[in-house]
């Protein structure tokens, strides 16, 4: 198995997490839910990691269940922001070192202000990016917010 940026920086930190690989599919994967499904978790412990910018022009990172949409006027208002909007995919890789599809809120080339939807603190591992498309990681969120300073927020619409 080849291991991610994401991986590496667990295991210095010697932070314990589960690896789930769908190496067939990876590159043609089309959404969270698909990858959750390929791995066989379900979707809502799965968390995909959105990066934003405010009208500040300053960038924020929301982590939400796959199968759920950001919320911007929610997500602007926990960061005190008039609005914000998502960056381009194009602008992703050059900002955060990931891809779309493969991006982690851990081990991007600049720490940004990151919150999580407050489902995750119900849940006993959350998956999310291993920081390459077709991997995943999961681990408790306590374990996350030993890497990341990560808050919990309401960030989607009710589903």
């Amino acid at each position: 198995m080849e291991k991610t940026n994401v991986m590496r920086q667990l295991d210095q930190k010697k932070i314990s997490y589960e690896v789930f690989i769908d190496e067939e599919k990876g590159d043609h994967i089309k959404s969270g839910v698909e990858m959750a499904e390929s791995v066989g978790v379900d979707a809502s412990k799965t968390y995909k990691t959105l990066v934003t910018e405010g009208k500040s022009k300053e960038h924020y990172v929301f982590m939400i269940p796959v199968a759920q949409t950001l919320n911007l006027k929610k997500a602007a208002k926990v960061v005190g922001e008039k609005n914000i909007h998502m960056i381009l995919a194009k602008d992703l890789e050059p900002l955060t070192g990931y891809v779309h599809g493969g991006c982690s809120p851990i081990g991007m080339k600049k720490r940004f202000k990151t919150w999580i939807h407050q489902t995750a603190k119900d849940q006993d591992q959350i998956h999310f990016s291993a920081g390459k498309r077709g991997y995943q990681v999961a681990m408790t969120l306590s374990d996350l917010q030993k890497m990341i300073p990560v808050k919990l927020a309401d960030l989607t619409d009710e589903v």
